[in-house]
């Protein structure tokens, strides 16, 4: 029986109670219809060996008929006890933990509340994601950043089970074997890092593994891509952090990190290797060091379903933000070829949001126009100060943004010379330096020709936060905007008036590139795809919320956000003719979807749920 039935322009289409997609044709019409299809799960475990898969495991809430037929009587407690009530008792325990832990260290709290989560993570798959959803607000930066920087500082001693595949320089050779050790026969998505720029805390090594994990649960959360189709990869070429290589408890290579061409012949193997097996799989590289972020993007994005998120997701969510500030102004997005921008930090986040807002403009003013080939808009402030083409040895990712020194700044002039020289619109860190806004440069932020000028430090950890959200309001003034890379309470300014914080987290975006990536089939992840998804994330936001000062929306809401964000990534791809189609559904079958305006039931439809399901016994 149909749900609903409606019409968008021509075509006709008809939402089924089902969740199976196909298409019908009737004569020269098509139709896009859907039905839900209930299948219990197969599995050949009985008795404990079920109560120990954590993809299985129900825990105290599987049901009398259940508990008969795999071998569960008397071994669970006799109560059923509903999903509500499981949620509950952990949630109890959860804050339990958060009173006593309140008054003791900040990382040991945290650290205690990532491992009764990843306890549970451990023992049932199910219910940690319904719980990670249900409470995404409070718990992402405990499975993510900040807490997770902690974990990976950490990790040679909280580690207990193994989670994902850990490649080595002394794998070479074997890895296209080792790939099919992976127990899953699809996977969707692989985050895969090398350790060596992990958050703002550096060389890691192997213990960079808790990035991939932390991730791709958001990637659960968020986008819905099933938990047994994603892969945390570590390559582990080596270390240069002698505190690591004189832990004997360190569990990576002790040796020092390859470079050169060995660096890149195991970087290529290993995507050889995941791509032979996983053909359509999207990989997401993170926390790579900038001197191998950029190469590896450019040598394998038109090879390779790929993208960097510290350039192309930082760049994406960076963007977002500036729009968003610039709709605060009363403006329209495409007055961003009027900003003035000083972006602190040249490593490959901050190159990244540069040539991404050079696109953005390009995007405006056409790519030939003056303004963007001199990158007008812009002023690249790196740990020598302003970065200027008078500068000796510059590096040729860093040169297409640098200033001429008639400009009136010379070559390393200072931040805050650049900040009162140039009354800029947006002042953004990406430097990874802790306090680097200091006093005098956010007193000059206060000469800027914008009546809302937007303060960006976003930097991760909170430590390596350019400043606080407290600072920006006290110095600059209560008419800002704020967003940051870390987590900051709003501030109160008194007179019962709040200085919003806005944190512009990665999490915004990648997930929703990723997911539309992936539904579209996509051969490559093109700039205009991420474009897309960073002006619907901007748009999102309703007039009123812009005026107070709220840019991003609430985290709750992630979830709805990642699958409009989805819908734009599909529809760009679709625009370009590089969408290929996903599972039965061809390029045509989307471009029909999105016409008819049913795209985003299809993106919605095709996101996984923490539900458990019925499961039956066979030898």
């Amino acid at each position: 029986m149909a749900e609903a039935i409606f019409s968008r322009g021509r075509k006709a289409v008809c939402k089924l109670l089902e969740w199976e997609w196909w298409q019908l044709r009737d004569g020269g019409r098509r139709y896009i219809t859907q039905r839900k299809v209930i299948r219990p799960s197969i599995v050949n475990k009985r008795s404990t060996d079920i109560l120990h898969d954590p993809w299985y495991n129900k825990g105290t809430a599987f049901p009398l008929t259940e508990r008969e037929r795999l071998g569960l009587r008397g071994l669970l407690p006799p109560r059923v006890m509903s999903v509500q009530q499981q949620i509950d008792r952990f949630m109890a325990n959860f804050r339990s933990l958060e009173r006593n832990t309140r008054d003791g260290p900040q990382e040991v709290a945290a650290l205690a509340k990532w491992r009764i989560l990843n306890r549970l993570h451990d023992r049932n798959e199910t219910l940690f994601y319904k719980i990670l959803i249900d409470n995404i607000q409070q718990l992402a930066p405990i499975v993510y950043t900040p807490t997770v920087g902690l974990v990976c500082q950490n990790y040679s001693g909280l580690f207990r089970r193994p989670r994902g595949m850990y490649f080595s320089a002394a794998d070479r050779g074997e890895m296209i074997s080792m790939i099919y050790n992976w127990p899953a026969e699809q996977v969707d998505m692989i985050v895969v890092t090398d350790g060596s720029r992990i958050l703002g805390l550096g060389d890691l090594g192997v213990q960079g593994i808790g990035i991939p994990v932390g991730k791709l649960d958001l990637y659960v959360a968020a986008a819905g891509i099933n938990p047994q189709r994603v892969l945390p990869v570590m390559i582990d070429v080596g270390t240069n952090n002698q505190q690591l290589l004189d832990n004997p408890l360190y569990m990576g290579l002790h040796r020092p990190r390859l470079e050169g061409d060995e660096y890149m012949s195991v970087i290529d193997e290993f995507m050889e290797a995941a791509f032979t097996r996983y053909p359509d799989v999207i990989v997401q590289m993170e926390d790579f060091q900038s001197k191998w972020a950029f190469k590896l993007l450019q040598r394998y994005r038109r090879q390779y379903r790929m993208f960097n998120d510290d350039i192309q997701g930082t760049a994406g969510v960076a963007l977002a933000g500036v729009l968003g500030a610039v709709r605060a102004q009363g403006r329209p997005m495409s007055d961003i070829a009027k900003q003035k921008i000083v972006i602190v930090g040249a490593g490959s986040a901050g190159l990244g949001v540069v040539a991404f807002m050079k696109q953005a403009v390009a995007r405006v003013l056409g790519n030939n126009s003056p303004q963007v080939q001199n990158a007008d808009n812009f002023w690249l402030v790196d740990k020598d100060g302003l970065v200027t083409l008078a500068r000796e040895n510059i590096d040729p990712e860093v040169k297409q943004y640098a200033r001429s020194v008639h400009d009136g700044l010379q070559e390393g002039a200072s931040l805050v010379e650049v900040v009162r020289h140039v009354r800029p619109d947006v002042l953004m860190g990406l430097s990874a330096v802790g306090g680097l806004f200091t006093q005098e440069v956010l007193e000059a932020m206060k000469l800027s020709d914008c009546p809302r000028p937007a303060i960006m430090p976003m930097s991760n950890p909170t430590s390596k936060a350019e400043c606080t959200a407290e600072q920006a309001f006290k110095h600059v003034g209560p008419h800002i905007v704020f967003a940051s890379g870390s987590p900051f309470q709003d501030v109160d300014l008194g007179d019962g008036k709040t200085g919003h914080v806005n944190q512009g987290n990665n999490m915004y975006l990648f997930p929703g590139i990723g997911l539309g990536a992936l539904l579209s089939g996509a051969h490559q992840i093109t700039d205009n795809m991420l474009h897309a998804a960073a002006e619907c994330l901007a748009g999102v936001m309703d007039e009123e919320s812009l005026k107070t000062g709220i840019i991003y929306p609430p985290i709750p809401e992630i979830r709805c956000i990642t699958a409009k964000i989805a819908e734009a990534v599909v529809k760009a791809a679709v625009d370009e003719d590089v969408a290929e189609g996903y599972r039965q559904y061809d390029h045509r079958d989307l471009r029909v979807m999105a016409e008819s305006g049913v795209l985003l039931n299809f993106v919605e439809r095709h996101m996984w749920s923490p539900e458990y399901s019925s499961l039956v016994f066979e030898k």
